[in-house]
């Protein structure tokens, strides 16, 4: 907490930092819902806590976001020299590529912030532009999963986890990031628990019916796996597999379409693909698992089998080692309800 905030007792000022590459949902839902314990009253004590929201910028005034929808900057960076808590929100990366160094501006406002005390935040694909700060390197954070590789490649030195919902870092556990697109519900709720207290984040969640990603996003990544490593061989035994994986010793079989002695091809397919020969089918046998978990009423035992497992139960283990739910809570998360079909 700032010293500021501490001037100002229960009260904290969140910046929410609008650039042109912002989503405009996140922004607003960010917005809404953390200004709802003041304007709606959600306080669960008279004691508690409540947020100062702005959409600050670097200008004052319209803004046209990458959604193609104008919000209101309604306050200039260079006249806020404390603020509490700092939210960047989620990004639309053009052309699946980050390009650095377009708001030197706002780089500099937080890291001062940071110095000053703020607590630094960033929802989904936000954590670029934080990055960018330098603030993260040597520490953790997750992205959307859909960026992870883009983020490492451009972030070397920030440790990233796409899986996770939240990433809390910092010696003052002050630089927060969310992971993929909606998660900004867990992050929002967070900091209200966190400064307003839990009953409070419970009142909020009741009233927007948010819900916290408990399970993590590992049921919601696809995997795909790598193809553009350059081995002929390797990516021609891949395509074999991509509508073979649920044959018997599927592994030993795509040896033989290989030709290559077994330890060779063990040895290339590992280096290609970033992972065994036997996790890669597993993969593919799962990926093809969710999709009729999704779409399908057949029984699990029945999927189980139609993608390669004799024994359902080693198939249920492996289902929730995998994503990290059950099949029959993955199919309760995923399908489509009965009143939408």
């Amino acid at each position: 907490m700032s010293n500021d905030a501490a001037r100002r007792g229960n009260s904290y000022h969140v910046s929410l930092l609008a650039v042109p590459d912002a989503v405009v949902s996140t922004l607003a839902g960010i917005y809404d819902v953390m200004n709802s314990v003041a304007v709606m009253g959600i306080n669960s004590t008279a004691s508690s806590a409540v947020f100062q929201v702005e959409i600050v910028g670097e200008v004052v005034g319209p803004l046209d976001l990458v959604s193609g929808v104008p919000i209101q900057v309604q306050r200039a960076i260079t006249g806020i020299t404390t603020t509490d808590i700092i939210i960047v929100p989620s990004f639309l990366l053009r052309a699946d590529c980050w390009e650095q160094n377009r708001y030197p501006q706002s780089i500099q406002w937080l890291r001062t912030m940071h110095e000053r005390g703020a607590i630094i935040c960033s929802a989904c694909s936000g954590i670029f532009l934080l990055a960018e700060t330098g603030l993260f390197d040597g520490k953790e954070a997750t992205v959307h999963f859909n960026y992870a590789a883009i983020f490492a490649a451009t972030y070397p030195a920030v440790t990233i986890h796409p899986e996770r919902v939240l990433v809390i870092s910092g010696l003052r556990e002050e630089l927060i990031c969310s992971g993929a697109s909606m998660s900004w519900h867990d992050l929002v709720l967070y900091l209200i628990a966190r400064f307003a207290g839990a009953t409070t984040a419970q009142e909020v969640a009741r009233l927007f019916a948010l819900q916290w990603h408990q399970d993590g996003l590992t049921p919601y990544m696809i995997f795909e796996g790598k193809l553009d490593h350059g081995d002929a061989e390797i990516y021609s035994a891949q395509q074999w597999l991509s509508t073979h994986f649920s044959v018997v010793n599927a592994v030993d079989e795509m040896i033989k379409q290989s030709r290559l002695a077994e330890r060779t091809f063990k040895r290339r397919f590992a280096a290609a693909t970033g992972i065994t020969p036997i996790a890669y089918v597993q993969r593919l046998r799962i990926e093809d698992a969710k999709r009729r978990l999704e779409r399908t009423n057949t029984s699990i035992d029945e999927i189980s089998w139609r993608v390669g497992y004799e024994d359902a139960a080693f198939f249920r283990r492996l289902f929730k080692r995998t994503t990290g739910m059950a099949p029959s809570a993955y199919r309760k998360r995923f399908c489509i309800p009965e009143f939408a079909r």
